[in-house]
């Protein structure tokens, strides 16, 4: 179901073109919201110029030309060359009843591409902390929001999984003996077993001796050693699982893609690169150097792919992921939810496989950066101890702090039902506090704020369709049953169905923007817009035709609501 911009905007464009020419039919006729018209086309203003005209004469004869019957009640002439459209209210209602029989609610489907989607990215045997939450949740968001329109989306979670701490971990795993209470640490709580083998390796050196010697057998492959390294990566998958369930995200096993999926490549990425000239030995190590990245001093900045050890870094493994996203893969888009101090660092990778060969021009690499979670104090959110506040611990917060409103809520509820709810709500609250602000900025954590029923939250938003479903129970209805049929009479229903017909344009926003917090600002819109048709065009009081069609405005908002929530990854409670 086409909304009003696409309706418009090939209008205004043909009537360009009838009044100054097929030369002219291209250009832009930049239709955007105004608080005198529906739309407003600022398209004289930059025609002018090029015509040699005052941009007022280029407006009269763009309206002269523009055939919009049918769709606009009004077209007037403002300011200095603005065109006011103002849509009618048959066009509308007529509109909204197609968005209603329509099982995608005016969702385009895109051309479909190719989009791995990095995300997540924990790291075996330590905790999830809340630095882990924005890249997981909004990567979240965004493979949903992908899927819907059609895309291809390939999930990489790629978890840190190789590398020289898993010697000391086998080690102490081996010590402590499989089944013992210490080795099941590695599964409930990851931090105390990493700190109890670090502990080790730091004060025993026959047993930082052997860890060593354990990491030589884990990259020459030795069975027995890979044995213990995948007991250590079964644990830390049912860890991520527990979370992933809390969280509601759609990650799972089949998912992961560990700096172990690569280990084999990395020798031939360095050697590739080393036989082509990119990469050279300084200092032992092999990095490149590229002219466009310089530091303070002038001198570039190195991209090290080898270290003089003979290890590889993030710089290898993130160019594998690019060779096997071109090759195995054929990506369209590459997209990166990581931290935004990552940036340079994805630049110069991205320059370096462009420079291989391996990233061809008509593939793009895409950095969604992630700005910090802070406390109160402004500064990343720890605990009092200063560690990095853990995951389900910020989880089951948002749960209890939940639950405390619903008990005192909704004390008729059973138990089981209010403990659903504040399940919905909490982890609703929390998901929806980080999805609602642009993805590079910081916000403070506030649980008293993320569960408050008013603002732009997510209970609000969830409050606001348990409230759609419960005018359908007070009528015996089902929201799914009632007619289609809309009649557009009051300022509130206009108000309401004119933003309910932007939907389909906003979704395909997130998905070329990449960010989900364009479809959080206009859910908590229309959250807001129903809220005032609900108090000034009454519903169930209203009869016949009315009725019918202001039940019909309803069912769109709420299967609206549930369809932007959901593609956020949040949950809509039937009461609260």
């Amino acid at each position: 179901m086409p909304s009003p911009h696409d309706v418009l905007a090939p209008a205004v464009s043909a009537a360009i073109a009838a009044a100054f020419g097929d030369d002219f039919r291209g250009a832009d006729p930049v239709l955007r919201p105004s608080q005198f018209a529906d739309l407003q086309a600022n398209a004289a203003l930059p025609l002018a110029k090029r015509l040699g005209m005052p941009p007022r004469q280029v407006a009269e004869r763009i309206v002269a030309a523009l055939d919009v019957a049918g769709v606009c009640e009004g077209v007037e002439i403002s300011g200095p060359g603005f065109v006011n459209l103002t849509l009618s209210n048959d066009w509308i209602a007529s509109a909204a009843e197609g968005m209603a029989r329509d099982g995608r609610l005016g969702v385009p489907l895109q051309a479909q591409q190719v989009i791995p989607l990095d995300y997540s990215s924990p790291n075996v045997a330590k905790e999830m902390h809340v630095g882990h939450l924005r890249t997981t949740v909004v990567g979240d968001a965004l493979a949903r929001v992908l899927e819907h329109l059609g895309h291809r989306v390939i999930r990489q979670n790629h978890i840190g999984d190789w590398g020289t701490p898993f010697g000391m971990l086998v080690e102490h795993l081996l010590e402590v003996g499989e089944g013992s209470d210490e080795a099941r640490l590695a599964e409930t709580d990851p931090n105390a077993f990493y700190a109890a083998a670090r502990a080790k390796f730091d004060e025993s050196p026959d047993f930082a001796e052997r860890a060593r010697a354990r990491v030589v057998a884990l990259q020459a492959g030795d069975p027995e050693t890979l044995h213990w390294w995948e007991t250590l990566l079964g644990a830390s998958k049912r860890y991520f699982n527990r979370i992933y369930s809390t969280l509601g995200v759609t990650l799972t096993d089949a998912d992961l893609a560990g700096e172990s999926t690569y280990n084999d490549d990395l020798p031939r990425i360095c050697d590739e690169l080393e036989a082509a000239g990119i990469a050279v030995v300084s200092d032992g190590a092999l990095c490149v150097f590229l002219d466009e990245f310089t530091g303070r001093d002038g001198k570039p900045v190195p991209l090290i792919v080898r270290k003089s050890d003979g290890g590889f870094g993030y710089a290898t493994t993130d160019l594998a992921m690019i060779r096997q996203c071109v090759r195995e893969f054929h990506a369209n888009r590459i997209v990166y939810v990581v931290g935004a101090p990552q940036a340079l660092h994805f630049q110069m990778v991205w320059a370096t496989a462009r420079k291989a060969g391996w990233l061809p021009d008509d593939v793009e690499p895409i950095h969604v950066q992630i700005g910090n979670v802070l406390g109160p104090d402004k500064k990343i959110l720890r605990t009092r101890e200063g560690a990095a506040l853990k995951l389900m611990a910020l989880l089951d917060d948002g749960v209890a702090k939940a639950r405390a409103y619903v008990d005192e809520a909704r004390p008729d509820l059973p138990q089981d039902v209010r403990a659903e709810i504040a399940r919905q709500v909490g982890i609703g609250a929390i998901k929806y506090a980080d999805l609602s602000v642009a993805h590079d900025t910081a916000y403070v954590f506030d649980l008293d704020r993320m569960v408050a029923l008013t603002g732009n939250t997510g209970p609000y938003l969830q409050y606001a369709a348990a409230r759609v479903r419960s005018i359908f129970r007070t009528a015996g209805l089902s929201a799914g049953g009632v007619e289609r049929s809309v009649a557009i009479a009051e300022p509130a229903e206009r108000a309401l169905a004119l933003h309910l017909l932007a939907f389909g344009s906003v979704v395909g926003q997130v998905g070329d923007a990449l960010e989900p917090h364009r479809l959080c600002g206009y859910l908590y819109e229309l959250a807001a817009l129903f809220s005032s048709f609900y108090e000034n065009c009454p519903v169930l009081k209203a009869e016949g035709e009315v009725r019918s069609s202001r039940l019909a405005l309803a069912a769109l908002t709420l299967a609206v609501m549930e369809q932007g929530l959901g593609l956020l990854g949040v949950e809509t409670p039937h009461e609260m």
